[in-house]
């Protein structure tokens, strides 16, 4: 069975959520109950990460943090201490290097899964 972006972006969703958890944040809704926003993000970011394989680049987790960082500048976030859908504001819309450790950890792990399901897809 060959998997899908979106089907790819659920799990790399799924895997933040329980990372967020870990960490007491709760704020992160299941795939099914997200904003289609937030879904939509995932899968951009999925779409990302695999162009990258496919050049034969893996990105960086810093890479890309700053693909997530220009897509919200895109949709009009900015900065804010305190996350904020509706005033568009995120305590991340900062530089990689800039992020606390356990933020740039989400990253790594989205990064992981992408990998993981790219080298496990049939050619």
């Amino acid at each position: 069975m060959i998997i899908g972006v979106e089907q790819v972006a659920q799990v790399c969703h799924e895997a933040n959520r329980a990372y967020c958890q870990s960490i007491g944040d709760f704020s992160q809704r299941e795939w099914n109950a997200a904003p289609k926003w937030q879904q939509q993000s995932a899968i951009e970011g999925v779409k990302f990460h695999l162009q990258s394989l496919e050049a034969g680049v893996p990105p960086s987790p810093a890479a890309s943090h700053e693909s997530w960082l220009r897509e919200k500048e895109r949709e009009g976030w900015v900065y804010g201490p305190v996350k904020d859908i509706e005033a568009k504001t995120h305590p991340c819309m900062v530089p990689y290097t800039s992020l606390p450790l356990e933020q740039q950890l989400k990253d790594y792990i989205f990064a992981g899964i992408v990998e993981a399901f790219f080298l496990a897809t049939p050619a």
